[in-house]
């Protein structure tokens, strides 16, 4: 483009939601120079909700970036400059400086020229490695010094690592080395000495959260207990920000937006709420033969897993339904009790615990809360939740039994009156009618808002979900 043919447009942060009033640039997913389409994704913004990719609300040339990674800015304020043709800006406001074909000369004196923090193998944070990384190389045989990372500073993560794994890049390696030292090859592989040319079969990347248990090998198949033998627990993905004495003994951590809303709302629930806590024992023999019955064919006809959650929810709606006094929050003079009943669900990803919001779970079937379940633990994993997902719940359910907890003392979801968390079903031996049989059980832990909630309504709530549990039978509709 020439001179006079275009005109610079300022992208600006959107408003994402009605409590947002700024994000932060987590990473520039585009560099100036770089030709951008409408809708293409430009960074990533990190709130203190979600994480979000930002598209571009035009066509254009990248021209500079004003703000950089891990810079803050406002919603409305300008984080970078697209050169679009004045043919497509006749509906901006006129006075806007044409481009003059040079990305570097623009700069004032209180701009962040923004363009110099780019992804660079030999950035200032290339040679730091995490744990994870570290861990991830060792098991594939990676040199690491082979890898461009895409963190800030040109830092690897381990996302860079899986996905030069899933490349091929790591039976590329271990085939060189083999060449060179056999030995390696087969402590590193897995595969005979006499291994000198690629193997058949690529090497398998670090088994994923979402990979189904019947793709992966059965050595990783160890898990005894917990509702979701399918996923395995997650390791918390740490990146090193700065270095310690000598190289060891401590390393610096980032405390991300979201962390950060984590730890004041958790603050602020603890110092706020007068927690109270109790527990009730449930019998969900039934409940696991009638899942097992029909889980398969479920999965064949909906595409998605039945989980125990799925039932937990229904029984804690209608629960709730009975008791509507635990759908409230607190207001000081008042308490507001809620009629819609939209569930908070606790959902852990490798570096924080989110609450995505099923909106009037009551109005949904046990199938329905099954699909909802399984979009919103899909969008967590992959960083796809909207403000919108994470907003308007008004009880909380954690299924802590999934890494095979069976106590635990939730802290409430502040500004709820209530959690409720479901731990692992074990069998155990139980007296029934004087004869001891081994039955599935699970404990339900409750935390309670004293200043909204006695132990008499909490009771008579608990008692009411182990009714609806223990009340699935064979006769149970799904739909």
């Amino acid at each position: 483009m020439t001179a006079g043919q275009t005109v610079e447009v300022e992208v600006t942060i959107p408003h994402l939601a009605e409590t947002l009033v700024s994000a932060v640039v987590g990473k520039w997913l585009k560099q100036p120079g770089d030709y951008i389409r409408e809708y293409d994704v430009i960074c990533e913004l990190m709130t203190d909700k979600v994480n979000t990719e930002m598209p571009s609300p035009v066509e254009g040339t990248l021209v500079r970036l004003l703000v950089g990674e891990g810079q803050e800015a406002a919603v409305g304020q300008a984080i970078c400059v697209i050169a679009v043709p004045a043919a497509q800006a006749d509906g901006q406001p006129a006075g806007q400086p044409e481009a003059t074909g040079a990305s570097n000369g623009g700069f004032g004196a209180g701009q962040q020229p923004s363009v110099q923090v780019q992804v660079q193998p030999q950035g200032p944070m290339a040679s730091r490695y995490s744990p994870a990384v570290l861990t991830l190389a060792q098991q594939h045989g990676i040199d690491l010094s082979q890898l461009q990372g895409t963190g800030l500073g040109g830092r690897i993560t381990r996302k860079d690592v899986l996905a030069y794994v899933e490349n091929g890049g790591a039976s590329a390696a271990l085939s060189a080395r083999s060449a060179a030292s056999t030995g390696n090859s087969a402590s590193l592989a897995g595969q005979p000495a006499a291994a000198a040319t690629p193997p058949a079969a690529p090497m398998r990347p670090a088994v994923s959260a979402a990979e189904p248990a019947s793709e992966r090998p059965s050595a990783q198949q160890v898990r005894s207990s917990g509702l979701h033998l399918s996923e395995e627990p997650r390791i918390p993905a740490i990146e090193v920000e700065g270095e310690g004495r000598g190289g060891r003994g401590e390393y610096f951590l980032d405390v991300t937006p979201i962390r950060n809303t984590i730890a004041s709302r958790m603050r602020q629930s603890v110092t706020e709420i007068p927690h109270a806590w109790t527990m009730i024992e449930v019998d969900v023999t039934n409940l696991v033969t009638l899942r097992n019955k029909i889980k398969d064919d479920f999965k064949r006809q909906e595409g998605v897993n039945l989980t125990y959650l799925a039932f937990l929810l229904k029984a804690v709606v209608n629960a709730i339904k009975d008791y509507p006094i635990m759908n409230s929050i607190w207001a000081v003079d008042k308490i507001i009790v809620k009629r819609d009943i939209n569930i908070s669900l606790a959902v852990g990803t490798e570096d924080s615990v989110l609450t995505p919001v099923i909106k009037r779970a009551d109005e949904k079937t046990i199938a329905g809360l099954a699909r909802d379940i399984e979009e919103l633990a899909r969008k967590t994993r992959n960083g796809k939740l909207t403000p919108s997902d994470m907003t308007g719940g008004t009880f909380t359910v954690n299924n802590t039994g999934s890494f095979g907890s069976i106590l635990s003392y939730p802290i409430i979801n502040y500004p709820q009156a209530a959690i409720l968390t479901f731990e692992s079903i074990v069998k155990r031996p139980v007296v029934i009618n004087d004869m001891i049989a081994v039955r599935s059980m699970a404990n339900i832990c409750l935390s309670l808002d004293h200043r909204i909630l006695d132990g008499v309504i909490c009771g008579r709530f608990l008692q009411r979900v182990k009714e609806n549990l223990e009340a699935f039978g064979p006769d149970t509709k799904l739909y």
